[in-house]
C-alpha cells in the first residue's frame, strides 16, 4: 500500500502532491542530514520527506509568514476554525463582494488568515502578485466554499504541520536560492523545486535562463547531495536543459498529468524529471526511468 501523503494548508499550482512517493524514493537522505529547500512552495515535499533538521525558504514572504505564525503559535487549528466559519459565513452572504473585501485587507495589511482564505477562495488556489506587489487573482465564484467538512479539512493540515513542527527542528526564512545554497553545511541535503524553465507563469519571482545557470553553479559546488526537480518533456517539445546545462546528473522521470479546467479532454501529460548528482537506487515501480548514467545516456527500466 503506498504511503498516505500529507497535503498542507496552502494550496500552489504545480504542487508536487501526486510525486511525493518518488521524491522520497529517490532522496537518499538520512536522519541525520540537515534537508535545505529553497523554493518551499506549499512544503508538501520537505512535510512528507519529514527531517528532524530543516531550512526551509522561499522568495515569497507571505508563505514563509503563514508557516511561522504556526511555529509561534499565532495560528492554531482552534483559531483556523473559528476565523474560517465566521469568514466563509460573510463569503455566503456576499459572495464576490466579500471576496474582494478580503483581497484588498490582506494587501494593506498582509495577515496570514487573510493568506489563508484568499488561497482557499481564489481562481484555482493560484498565487500570483502584480508589480506593485499586491495579490491579484480573482475571485473562484464559489460562496459556499468553506463548507463544514472543507474548514475541518484545513484545520486537520495546520493540525498536522503543528505536531510536525512540535517534532523537529524547522526553520523558516525569506531567502534567495542564491542565499541559501552557497550556506548550506557540507554534507547536507538539499532539494530544489524552481520554477518550470520555459514553462512557468504566475509565480512570485520570475525565472529566466541566468537563475537556472546561476541555479546550476551553486548546486554543483555544494559539498554533499542534491535533487533537483524540473520537466524533461511533453507532447510539444523538450526542455534542453536537462540535456546541456544538466547533463552530468542522473535522471529519473515519471508521467504525470495537470489539470487546466474540469473536463477529462484538459488533462496535458508532462514527463517530470528528478535530477541528482549521485546515482540513485534502481528499484522503481514499474512506468518509471531511472538513468544509472548521466542524462545523455539515461536508460529505460
Amino acid at each position: 500500500m503506498a504511503d498516505k501523503v500529507f497535503v498542507p494548508p496552502i494550496k500552489i499550482q504545480g504542487i508536487k502532491t501526486k510525486i511525493v512517493p518518488l521524491i522520497k524514493q529517490v532522496a537518499e537522505f538520512a536522519d541525520s542530514d540537515v534537508w535545505f529547500e529553497p523554493f518551499m512552495g506549499s512544503g508538501v515535499v520537505g512535510f512528507n520527506v519529514a527531517p528532524k533538521r530543516a531550512f526551509f525558504s522561499d522568495t515569497n514572504p507571505y508563505l514563509i509568514a503563514f508557516y511561522q505564525a504556526i511555529q509561534d503559535g499565532e495560528i492554531t487549528p482552534a483559531n483556523v476554525r473559528a476565523y474560517l466559519e465566521s469568514e466563509g459565513k460573510k463569503l455566503s452572504e456576499l459572495d464576490d463582494e466579500y471576496y474582494y473585501e478580503v483581497r484588498n485587507r490582506f494587501n494593506r495589511h498582509h495577515d496570514p488568515f487573510d493568506f489563508l482564505f484568499l488561497n482557499r477562495a481564489c481562481f484555482n488556489g493560484m498565487i500570483r502578485f502584480n508589480k506593485k506587489g499586491e495579490f491579484n487573482v480573482p475571485y473562484g465564484h464559489k460562496p459556499q466554499r468553506f463548507a463544514k467538512a472543507y474548514v475541518t479539512k484545513i484545520v486537520n493540515q495546520v493540525a498536522n504541520v503543528e505536531a510536525m513542527l512540535r517534532l523537529n527542528d524547522w526553520h523558516f526564512s525569506v531567502m534567495s536560492f542564491d542565499e541559501v545554497i552557497p550556506g548550506a553545511e557540507s554534507g547536507s541535503f538539499i532539494y530544489c523545486d524552481p520554477p518550470y524553465i520555459g514553462r512557468h507563469v504566475d509565480y512570485f519571482d520570475s525565472w529566466d535562463e541566468e537563475n537556472e545557470v546561476t541555479l546550476h553553479e551553486l548546486l554543483m559546488a555544494h559539498q554533499g547531495k542534491f535533487m533537483l526537480s524540473t520537466w524533461d518533456h511533453n507532447s510539444y517539445r523538450t526542455n534542453d536543459y536537462v540535456y546541456t546545462l544538466w547533463h552530468e546528473c542522473h535522471k529519473t522521470t515519471r508521467e504525470h498529468f495537470y489539470h487546466v479546467g474540469a473536463r477529462e479532454s484538459n488533462r496535458n501529460a508532462v514527463i517530470e524529471a528528478l535530477l541528482t548528482n549521485y546515482a540513485p537506487a534502481a528499484i522503481r515501480p514499474e512506468g518509471e526511468r531511472v538513468s544509472l548514467a548521466p542524462t545523455q545516456q539515461s536508460l529505460a527500466i
